[in-house]
């Protein structure tokens, strides 16, 4: 799964993305610094792991992993080919997901490409970008549906009054994400890949003296960030990209004492990364022994057999059960045998669907 950070040149997305990847990314104080996108692949933190490496001192630790894609800034106009956005919006179509990276943050030493700082103005452009660059898939799809309507053939029918609802809605500045639609609407929007009708995460860029502020949501710029994002439907994080770029130098130590200094109980790269987990509607299984501690990726809603699966095709083709119990039963119990022995541990068949952190062990036959 793959999380694209976007955003207007000189917000801090490429600050963001080595604090998150450690792949040392470009980020010079001029547009386009990146052109070609930088891809990463960071672990996210789950203490529930750190539990069960405790408890069983595994040869191997393998947590779950999303994959962040550093996209080019965008500037007014990228869905006309301004700045080479053509080239970068097809990057955004690439991805399951985006970071929208808004500088709320003021400094003279950084260009801003309009000049002066406003979280929701640079939100817009960016958004509208999108909508323009989403108008112009569904024209091109309309057309084709338009002329085949006379072939008689009812889809065509309603996929032309579908679409132009669609780009009805889009001229209104509405997110092809939160259009009202009814299913067969929903799967036919699916099939376009529109920009607008992927999970959207704000990651508000402050300064490092705001990093330390007893409520960063209520500084103006993030405040009105938040008004617009529950418009859309989609969440804002507070962050420091040069904080958590300078912090992820740092030995855990080191980086505890800076964190200690600046009056900031913990870092937000680690919040971040899971709320973008989240925002992929992806959870974690997790397996546990001698051998490996793991946590297992699934998209919510997976049933059993398909989790198993995840770990080879012969779990799923084979699945007779799946052993489960919490997590959080397992660490009120403090290890399997009390867990057992106080009847926690279950068994759930082929329509058990899986939950996140699930301690899970297949069983199964081929």
């Amino acid at each position: 799964m793959k999380l694209g950070i976007v955003g207007l040149p000189n917000v801090g997305k490429s600050s963001l993305f080595n604090a998150l990847t450690g792949a040392g990314a470009a980020s010079e104080n001029y547009p386009f610094c990146t052109i070609d996108p930088n891809v990463g692949v960071v672990s996210v933190p789950d203490a529930r792991m750190d539990f069960l490496a405790d408890l069983y001192h595994p040869a191997k630790f393998t947590p779950a992993v999303i994959e962040f894609v550093d996209i080019a800034g965008l500037v007014k106009g990228a869905s006309r080919g301004e700045g080479l956005g053509n080239k970068f919006l097809a990057h955004i179509r690439e991805v399951d997901a985006i970071l929208h990276v808004v500088r709320c943050f003021e400094d003279d030493d950084v260009t801003h490409v309009s000049g002066s700082i406003g979280s929701v103005r640079d939100a817009e452009t960016i958004n509208f970008e999108l909508i323009f660059a989403d108008i112009e898939t569904v024209e091109k799809r309309l057309a084709r549906s338009e002329k085949m309507i006379k072939s008689g053939d009812k889809k065509y029918v309603f996929e032309t009054d579908t679409l132009r609802l669609v780009r009805e809605n889009l001229e209104k500045g509405i997110f092809a994400a939160r259009m009202a639609l009814d299913d067969a609407q929903r799967a036919l929007v699916r099939e376009l890949f529109l920009l607008t009708d992927k999970p959207m995460l704000y990651a508000a860029n402050i300064s490092e003296k705001d990093a330390a502020c007893a409520d960063p949501y209520a500084l103006p710029q993030v405040s009105a960030l938040l008004e617009l994002a529950i418009t859309q439907g989609a969440e804002v994080m507070a962050v420091c990209a040069k904080l958590e770029e300078e912090l992820s130098a740092l030995s855990p130590e080191e980086r505890r004492m800076f964190l200690e200094e600046l009056g900031i109980r913990q870092s937000g790269l680690d919040s971040l990364v899971q709320k973008s987990y989240k925002l992929l509607n992806l959870i974690s299984y997790l397996t546990a022994g001698e051998k490996e501690v793991r946590a297992w990726t699934i998209v919510r809603g997976t049933k059993a057999p398909a989790a198993a699966g995840k770990i080879h095709s012969d779990f799923e083709r084979g699945f007779i059960r799946a052993e489960i119990v919490s997590f959080d039963d397992l660490k009120a119990c403090g290890d399997m045998a009390t867990a057992r022995a106080k009847g926690l541990v279950r068994q759930e068949g082929k329509d058990y669907v899986m939950q996140d952190g699930d301690v899970t062990l297949f069983k199964f036959n081929v």
